[in-house]
């Protein structure tokens, strides 16, 4: 779990300071921030996503996916816990400072999807290397404080599911050893990538894409690849 509280402790130190740096900068500067963020997701995302051996295991990742995740109202729940940490934290002035809501799913989505949080979590279960969540940390550190000046504490609370979703690929890393082939991983990270270019569309405000409702997909890519 080094790799993963490494990883929290740069989020919340990054979102933190960027929150307390938010109220000096203008607001036109803030917003250049974060299209400038949304930029750098999109050529991730699109670097992730043309890595695919097999584009039709992709697409049927992201429609299996997609239905599945309407199914189960995946981005309506996860809006709904955001406002409901937001009526929370809005007792506490400092802490309703920004976009509360948007900055924690954003910031989540972004770092919870991608190669990185899987395999990094899986090298820190299985052999105690934790490398590349280290470099991983560094990367997050300053995109919360970009994010975290822009969204506001949001973006800090969104170490909560880092810690989550990264401490059970951690913990449950044994279980799947042997098990994720390296075509298997090709086709999960492919299919991390066509999500984060809707999370860049939507940082942008060019379109509704609804992510969350496609997080299944990361799910079907590998059993789809087997």
């Amino acid at each position: 779990m080094t790799g993963t509280l490494l990883n929290v402790l740069a989020i919340l130190l990054g979102g933190t300071l960027g929150s307390l740096l938010g109220d000096r900068l203008p607001p036109r500067l803030r917003e250049t921030v974060v299209q400038g963020m949304a930029l750098v997701v999109l050529v991730i995302g699109m670097d992730m996503a043309l890595g695919t051996e097999n584009v039709l295991i992709v697409l049927g990742s992201i429609v299996g996916g997609g239905l599945l995740g309407e199914w189960w109202q995946l981005a309506g729940r996860l809006e709904g816990l955001a406002r409901w940490v937001e009526g929370r934290a809005a007792r506490v002035p400092f802490l309703a400072r920004g976009d509360f809501s948007r900055g924690l799913v954003s910031a989540s989505l972004l770092f919870c999807i991608g190669p990185m949080a899987v395999l990094g979590s899986m090298e820190d279960g299985l052999r105690g290397d934790y490398s590349l969540l280290a470099v991983k940390s560094v990367l997050d550190g300053f995109a919360s404080l970009a994010f975290g000046a822009a969204l506001g504490m949001g973006v800090t609370f969104s170490a909560l599911a880092v810690l989550l979703v990264q401490g059970g690929f951690t913990l449950g890393a044994s279980l799947l050893e042997g098990v994720l082939s390296e075509a298997m991983i090709a086709e999960l990270t492919a299919s991390g990538g066509v999500l984060m270019l809707g999370l860049g569309l939507v940082m942008l405000e060019i379109g509704r894409v609804r992510v969350a409702n496609l997080l299944p997909a990361l799910a079907l890519a590998p059993l789809l690849t087997a």
